[in-house]
């Protein structure tokens, strides 16, 4: 995506591995414009991932390592400094312009408690940082709708910025070691970088990290970049056969147009699956190694003037694809952008990409440029990038300092936010600022989130730790994913009060459930269900806390889903009594889930207007009373009173926020809900 036009040109069968420049490539021009051209229409149409990333990083490595290996065996001394003004150059000024307009597309559409995710994304897309930001924070890379960052794509530039940052290093540095003792530095580059790639690809299949931390991982996808490099080194020894250029040239393409298909590049690159889009790469720059103007390969379709064309702004359409497919979801208010409407993206971001690339990539980058012209490009757009920088950062910090303001509040006033007291009571509350602050309701966390003490996406192992009375013999388990987890502050208040453990089985994404009947496909949240039924069978804890019920899927009300009712058969069979308490409501509108928060910064927003029907929420009657019915150990539990008014479940109740999202309790609430709690579950348990 972001190789220089000037380093397209390694390969050719008279290129000498010493001096010689080849001659230039445009069917890997063409193969950009293609690539770039996937990855655009499988974003804004098929919510799917094209493969096509994948073979812009290999071309990346291929141009990069060649473009420092002619510098390395030109006789001249490395100097790194023209290379990293020559790369920064090429990638800062489009990035910078797409950024800010980001940025003012953020501050006036979306609600000031959206600028705080902004802000941290733009810092580390400018420090080329995105992919750890994205991999820190285990963001999905999401299909396209409105609450998707627009930046979230902008990782695989990070990943280029860091590589060549680092290839720099290593193939200059190598050259200088081994000028000194007369070795030519190809052959050991070559060994170096199949290691490194081998090394890397190995640690991509092998790890047992989360798929949304592999996904953006440097040291995962690096495979990727060195084979391009390791290809670079080995190009000008080729001689590949006509009858084999074609089949590698036919196969290529063929891979390169199927491949968004028939692979799920979100849950399979970047480990061996990848092989598929980054082997094509390498086939077609082989096959492309001859003269492809008189040659008649397949590649000659690549060299065709749309793709070429479509390559030479291939950097500029990839910044601006997916922040116009964003902003158009979020201006129209739709979950999809639809057959028109991806039109409109397509054609606004080619038209933005023609305009960055003309107007500022080439004039900045290239030398014949009038002075002048070029002179006042780099100070605005050096003045815009020190504009985006300071204002991230002046936002993220304020953020950050309340964030940390609220962590240190011990507790509530009751008498000012009473929460759950004053819905169930009825009683009016003399109106304050809602607790917790919109800006920091989503760092309101349960201890377990805090504490580590839940299985991420990856992991299946039972992981457990303790809360409550730490060092009574009654003992509750808490088993599920982060709705189970929301209720954890109150049952640690109620474990204190009556003294009874409250030991912890969760995980990340996954509520506890079991496959329904014996030709269910096992999934990992069941694996992970299994280990913690194995882990309770020893511990044998005296009751199990779980959730009972889930938003229906495209139709109003809750139901229980069957995975639910295996879930609970097992506990029978374990003699394991259970409480299973209804989900609370999920906020969404026509199909669109939205954070509380957002919809109290906006104009207009306000506790009722931010909440949801609850006759759309939920049904009449919670489904877990017949749902259980058949398991007389399982005792549903229906709090959605001291949730919910009759006909709304509002966003704030005592002036205590109730959602840190759009579906979790915040903390504060859940401790309002503890003598609820506590006057429910006594009775069902027993102990008090």
């Amino acid at each position: 995506m972001s190789v220089s036009s000037t380093d397209r040109t390694i390969g050719g069968p008279s290129a000498s591995p010493t001096r010689s420049r080849p001659a230039y490539r445009h069917d890997l021009d063409g193969l950009r414009g293609l690539a770039i051209g996937l990855v655009v229409v499988y974003h804004v149409w098929f919510g799917r991932v094209s493969g096509g990333v994948d073979i812009f990083l290999t071309l990346s490595g291929f141009f990069f390592v060649a473009s420092l290996l002619r510098t390395a065996e030109s006789g001249a001394r490395p100097d790194p400094v023209p290379v990293v003004r020559r790369v920064v150059r090429r990638l800062v000024p489009p990035l910078a312009i797409v950024l800010a307009a980001v940025a003012a597309f953020t501050v006036v559409m979306h609600p000031a408690t959206q600028w705080f995710d902004t802000a941290r994304q733009i810092t580390a897309s400018l420090t080329f940082l995105q992919n750890w930001h994205l991999a820190d924070t285990a963001s999905d890379y999401l299909a396209a709708d409105p609450s998707v960052s627009p930046l979230q794509h902008l990782w695989s530039i990070s990943v280029q910025g860091q590589f060549y940052l680092a290839a720099l290093v290593v193939v200059f540095g190598l050259a200088w070691l081994l000028r000194t003792r007369g070795v030519p530095v190809r052959g050991p580059l070559a060994l170096l970088l199949g290691g490194l790639a081998l090394a890397s690809l190995t640690y991509a299949t092998t790890s047992d990290l989360p798929q949304t931390w592999l996904y953006y991982d440097t040291g995962a996808r690096m495979w990727e970049l060195l084979v391009g490099g390791l290809l670079a080194c080995v190009a000008p020894f080729l001689r590949v056969r006509r009858v084999w250029r074609v089949l590698l040239a036919v196969a290529g393409l063929a891979v390169v147009v199927a491949c968004g298909m028939l692979l799920d590049g979100r849950s399979q690159f970047p480990g061996p699956w990848a092989l598929v889009p980054v082997g094509a790469a390498l086939a077609l720059i082989v096959a492309g190694s001859q003269d492809v103007e008189t040659d008649r390969s397949p590649t000659r379709l690549l060299a065709s003037r749309p793709l070429v064309r479509l390559g030479s702004i291939a950097y500029a359409l990839y910044l601006w694809h997916w922040p116009v497919l964003i902003a158009y979801l979020v201006w129209r208010e739709e979950a999809e952008v639809g057959l028109a409407g991806g039109a409109v993206v397509i054609a606004v971001s080619l038209v933005l990409a023609e305009l960055t690339t003309r107007l500022i990539e080439t004039p900045i980058r290239r030398p014949s440029a009038p002075r002048a012209v070029r002179g006042a490009l780099i100070t605005v757009v050096s003045l815009i990038t020190v504009a985006l920088a300071a204002a991230s950062m002046t936002w993220t910090g304020f953020i950050d300092r309340r964030t940390e303001q609220w962590a240190q509040q011990s507790s509530l006033d009751a008498s000012i936010y009473p929460g759950a007291a004053a819905l169930l009571s009825g009683t009016e509350v003399e109106y304050a600022r809602e607790q917790p602050s919109r800006f920091v309701a989503q760092s309101d966390l349960p201890a377990t989130t805090l504490d580590g003490c839940m299985s991420q996406p990856g992991q299946t192992e039972a992981l457990t730790c303790t809360y409550g009375d730490v060092d009574a013999d009654r003992s509750i388990a808490l088993i599920g994913g982060s709705h189970a987890e929301h209720w954890l502050p109150a049952l640690d208040e109620l474990g204190h009060e009556h003294r009874f453990r409250v030991e912890t089985y969760l995980k990340v994404g996954c509520p506890a459930v079991l496959p329904p009947d014996p030709e269910a496909p096992v999934g990992e949240c069941e694996e992970w269900t299994f280990e913690i039924l194995d882990a309770m069978a020893a511990a044998r804890p005296d009751i199990v806390f779980s959730t009972s019920t889930r938003p229906r899927p495209g139709t109003p009300g809750d139901y229980t889903p069957d995975t639910y009712i295996a879930l609970w058969q097992a506990l029978t069979d374990l003699d394991l009594p259970t409480i299973v308490v209804r989900d609370t409501p999920w906020l969404e509108s026509d199909g669109i889930a939205f954070r509380a928060s957002d919809c109290l910064a906006r104009r207009g927003g306000n506790a009722d207007t931010c909440g949801i029907d609850r006759a759309l929420a939920l049904d009449p009657i919670d489904p877990a009373q017949d749902a259980s019915a058949p398991f007389p150990s399982v005792l549903p539990l229906d709090l959605s009173d001291a949730v919910c008014r009759e006909d709304r479940c509002r966003a704030i109740e005592g002036n205590v926020q109730i959602y840190r999202d759009s579906n979790h309790l915040t903390t504060s609430y859940v401790k309002t809900l503890t003598p609820v709690l506590g006057a429910r579950l006594g009775p069902l348990t027993g102990w008090w």
